[in-house]
């Protein structure tokens, strides 16, 4: 698993034969929460997450399904998830969880041909980030924020120097 990403509610995925990305949506647990900080949006997937479990649950038109004037529209039904970490299981409902390069069968694509394009794990740094943040390479990176002195300086401290 070395330095995989976590899959949580709103992970972005993609057929191979669609157009359009979906969002993931988590309807096999209500309990387990990965990088948030309250504690109420990003479920963590696993690979019981089967179904009909994205938000519109279309990839746009199915280029596995051609008509005279196109394409059918996609109908994005997950049978079985590949790909997910064995080493961790969320129980209820008794699933291993994903991992960004996790992909998902359908039963008109095929195997594997839903993917992963992003886990929706988004970092939140705390006031620990800025405390153990390296100060002289943070400087680089943003000159604009004095990271040492972050916490201790009023912001708007030159406007009420008047």
């Amino acid at each position: 698993m070395s330095l995989k990403e976590k899959v949580v509610q709103g992970a972005i995925c993609m057929c191979n034969f669609g157009t359009t990305p979906d969002t993931l949506k988590v309807l096999t647990q209500s309990k387990y929460y990965l990088n948030d900080y309250e504690g109420n949006n990003k479920l963590a997937a696993t690979h019981k997450d089967i179904g009909q479990t994205f938000e519109k649950n279309t990839f746009g038109p199915c280029k596995m399904q051609p008509t005279p004037g196109g394409y059918k529209p996609c109908q994005a039904i997950v049978t079985e998830w590949s790909g997910y970490y064995e080493k961790e299981k969320y129980s209820p409902p008794d699933g291993y969880i994903l991992l960004e390069d996790s992909k998902a069968t359908c039963p008109i694509g095929g195997k594997d041909c839903i993917k992963i394009i992003k886990t929706g794990q988004i970092g939140e740094p705390s006031k620990k980030n800025f405390v153990n943040a390296d100060s002289e390479l943070q400087s680089h990176v943003n000159p604009l924020v004095d990271v040492k002195n972050y916490e201790k300086k009023d912001p708007y401290e030159f406007l009420n120097a008047e």
